[in-house]
């Protein structure tokens, strides 16, 4: 990406969340995520396996995008699950958003563990051509 997005990524790999005693076991992850930009926005795409939609929340607060989830691991309702050494993992990463963006327009859709996130450019950033006249 160029530097005139000033889309950044401010937190990189697992960290440990500090929360209760049951999430102080679990792992937050980064998800891994592509970026696409071309002269009408950004396009973002966070791979969130075993993220369902309401467990999904992403918000745009003071120029950054927060993405976070929690992954469920399904288990059959008639299974008694007396230990399991797999646990599902909750997901968060951050971004900086410059001013260039327009976030009270961002479209998000979440399709197949993978969420797609569209920040559109605002009018005034898109780069326009200029009409020269010869005099």
């Amino acid at each position: 990406m160029s530097d005139t997005t000033q889309i950044a990524e401010r937190e990189h790999g697992a960290v440990a969340r500090q929360a209760s005693s049951r999430e102080q076991r679990r792992m937050t992850l980064a998800p891994s995520v592509d970026i696409v930009e071309d002269m009408h926005a950004v396009t973002v795409w966070a791979d969130l396996p075993g993220v369902s939609k309401d467990r999904l929340d992403v918000k745009v607060h003071d120029g950054s995008l927060i993405i976070e989830g929690e992954s469920v691991v399904p288990v059959p309702s008639n299974l008694r699950l007396a230990h399991a050494e797999v646990r599902a993992p909750y997901f968060s990463r951050t971004f900086t958003v410059s001013d260039d963006f327009d976030t009270s327009k961002i479209e998000a859709t979440l399709k197949d563990g993978v969420l797609k996130l569209t920040l559109p450019r605002r009018e005034e950033a898109k780069p326009r051509r200029i009409e020269v006249t010869a005099a």
